[in-house]
């Protein structure tokens, strides 16, 4: 009787290691996320549960502990952001937000960040016009391809070749990345949405449909007929 052989280290470490990545991934957005959150309220979180607690110590000492004014900081934060979009849906929520950005159009460099960074959020939620909005482009070279959004499609000047503005994200943070002028002859269009681009991106590649376009579609050229 023929017993099975045993896994051998390697096998047994990778295997274990392809099992804890995904777990490791998700914590550290999860807890980059929580860090991010937490600490936008913390500075007015702390000092109001420690003027609680100091009003009787004995009964609501437990608020100043940290994971206390953690939990709490990053519910209000939640809150908050929720909070905004409601109001941001509602007659009163646009107003203040128009006025707002008013405010914000004053500042020089607060305007120039404020603006682009209002634009690109726009762009990336609205339909693109004559090209597909998640594309792959030839980055950092030929051989290889990079995700990326279609942001605005220019002309070359003198010879009026279209174009595209690409952002192209890192992983695991899709908030930095690159922005390449490619020629849109060049670009591989998906059917992608830009929510599942963004799910493969911050996955490291994990949450992928099977299959993906990766040739550039072949320009017909039509020749004149000769006489």
């Amino acid at each position: 009787m023929l017993t099975p052989a045993r896994p051998s280290f390697q096998k047994l470490f990778l295997t274990g290691l392809l099992t804890l990545l995904p777990i490791w991934l998700t914590w550290v957005v999860v807890k980059f996320v929580f860090v991010l959150l937490s600490d936008t309220s913390r500075p007015v979180i702390g000092p109001l549960l420690q003027n609680l607690a100091a009003t009787s110590p004995a009964a609501l000492g437990w608020l100043v502990q940290p994971w206390v004014q953690t939990a709490l900081a990053l519910l209000a934060t939640v809150g908050v952001i929720l909070l905004s979009g409601v109001m941001a849906r509602a007659v009163i929520g646009q107003q203040l937000l128009r006025w707002f950005e008013a405010l914000i159009k004053r500042i020089p460099l607060a305007n120039t960040i404020y603006g682009s960074a209002r634009q690109l959020l726009d762009i990336l939620q609205t339909k693109p016009d004559g090209t597909q909005r998640v594309v792959l482009i030839d980055f950092p070279h030929t051989q290889m391809k990079s995700i990326g959004f279609v942001t605005r499609v220019l002309r070359e000047q003198g010879t009026g070749r279209e174009l595209a503005a690409v952002y192209v994200p890192t992983t695991p943070n899709p908030t930095s990345g690159y922005l390449e002028i490619v020629p849109v002859e060049l670009i591989t269009p998906t059917d992608w949405t830009v929510d599942e681009a963004m799910s493969f991106i911050i996955s490291g590649g994990a949450v992928s449909p099977d299959s993906i376009p990766f040739s550039p579609p072949a320009h017909e050229k039509s020749e004149a007929p000769k006489k």
